[in-house]
């Protein structure tokens, strides 16, 4: 696969907007844990929210355990590579697996 786009805006702005919103949700989890300790009533209505973030996250851990396996083939760190998968997501991924990149490494 040739990523032509690798260095648009767009590609960008979406890692951007991923690492916001991965570390929004952990800040998310992290409150509705220390509630749950501290025998807080969360908000019902913030229940679609928790399962939303909570599937995103469970997604992006799955994509950072694929990236920590496949970066030792591409010459990559694992652990360094699964972390900056984790947080921007299958474009993380989409690097990894470009045949251009790999070719001229």
């Amino acid at each position: 696969m040739n990523l032509k786009f690798k260095n648009s805006t767009i590609f960008t702005f979406v890692k951007i907007l991923s690492t916001v919103l991965i570390t929004s949700a952990i800040a998310l989890e992290s409150w509705n844990i220390y509630a749950a300790i501290n025998n807080i009533n969360v908000p019902i209505s913030l229940n679609p929210i928790f399962w939303i973030e909570r599937f995103a996250m469970t997604c992006h851990f799955i994509e950072g355990i694929v990236a920590a396996f496949y970066a030792p083939s591409r010459k990559k760190m694992p652990i360094q590579y699964a972390a900056y998968t984790f947080f921007v997501g299958t474009i993380g991924l989409l690097e990894l697996f470009d045949r251009d990149d790999a070719s001229t490494s």
